[in-house]
């Protein structure tokens, strides 16, 4: 169990880095690959999924901090 915990952890926080990565505040997916986009808009399909992947990803971080600091 205690080899497994570090291994979790790491692989969330490369996968929480990704998650906020693809995240752009005020702008839309498209802007990431070149669009321009000048408006804020409500999250809608893929957008409002990697922003509760952000939200998982970033609870279980500290989950799995915590539990390698107990154990």
């Amino acid at each position: 169990m205690q080899e497994f915990l570090p291994l979790a952890q790491i692989v969330i926080s490369i996968t929480l880095i990704i998650l906020v990565l693809l995240q752009q505040k005020g702008q839309a997916l498209g802007s990431t690959f070149g669009q321009e986009g000048g408006f804020y808009s409500t999250r809608r399909g893929f957008q409002k999924k990697i922003f509760w992947a952000t939200v998982a990803s970033g609870c279980l971080f500290i989950i799995l901090a915590l539990l390698n600091f107990i154990l």
